[in-house]
């Protein structure tokens, strides 16, 4: 097992952005935009776990001490030979314990886990699916009105992104939506908000084609501290030159341990993060 540590600040980086807009296109990112006065928080890496690089990750959840994982890919969009899954995943071996496949008309986005139920987004279909737990059948699907990106939950509502500036509030019995709230950073509407997390009251969410976490207060919808994965990232193209943009956050809330890997990456993270 590797260990690393690594001190990030903020820094500038000028990314070149996706040729087409796809989403799930692969990219090195995109303009980073103007100096903003966001605080940085720190991130240190604790550990490192394999990854299987076949998958193009969506979504991660840690749930009841066990690691799950979405991943992308459709009839549409291949992803090398790879549809989307629904898997538990082992953290030491990065190997799947328990896998389901998705039909391949759909594309596989962000997963959550509330009260023993795995809630998957599709991309571009408008669709919601929900599975039990521990032998992951799906019992229910659900529309959605927008894109599906990211999605995670506070204890009672899900929380989704579909890509823009904007956090949609779901009840998860019927995926109502309960309200929205747009994101803002000193002041202007902040955009491509991707996978997400929630910890300790924040909405974390990966910032796609960039190499930030974003650190949001629900409440309000502002940016508190961004966290710059920017050394991670070079450190894993270094791996794999074929390795996608980070997405991926897990938080563990027994153990307080935070996970983070991005699509098609050869490892997966155990970090620290500052305040």
């Amino acid at each position: 097992m590797k260990h690393l540590s690594i001190f990030i600040v903020a820094i500038t980086i000028t990314f070149i952005g996706c040729k087409d807009g796809d989403k799930n296109s692969s990219s090195e990112g995109a303009p980073s935009g103007s100096n903003n006065t966001v605080p940085a928080i720190s991130i240190s890496v604790i550990k490192s776990f394999p990854h299987d690089t076949s998958s193009f990750t969506q979504g991660l959840a840690i749930y009841k001490g066990e690691m799950y994982e979405g991943t992308g890919g459709a009839a549409y969009d291949v992803v090398g030979s790879k549809f989307s899954k629904l898997m538990k995943v082992d953290l030491q071996t990065g190997k799947p314990k328990t896998s389901v496949d998705i039909d391949p008309k759909y594309f596989g986005e962000g997963i959550t886990i509330l009260n023993d139920t795995v809630y998957q987004l599709t991309w571009r279909e408008h669709k919601v699916f929900a599975y039990t737990l521990p032998d992951f059948k799906k019992v229910k699907e659900f529309d959605i009105n927008t894109e599906g990106w990211g999605i995670t939950t506070n204890g009672k509502e899900l929380i989704v992104s579909d890509g823009s500036s904007n956090l949609y509030f779901y009840d998860p019995a019927t995926f109502r939506l309960l309200h929205s709230q747009s994101v803002t950073q000193n002041g202007e509407l902040s955009y491509n908000l991707n996978e997400l997390e929630y910890i300790d009251g924040f909405v974390y969410a990966n910032q796609w084609q960039q190499p930030y976490i974003l650190k949001i207060d629900p409440n309000s919808g502002q940016i508190s501290g961004r966290i710059d994965v920017s050394q991670i990232w070079n450190r894993v193209q270094t791996l794999d030159p074929q390795a996608d943009v980070p997405n991926g956050i897990a938080y563990d809330a027994e153990t307080k341990k935070v996970y983070i890997t991005g699509k098609k990456w050869p490892e997966l993270y155990e970090v620290q993060l500052g305040r």
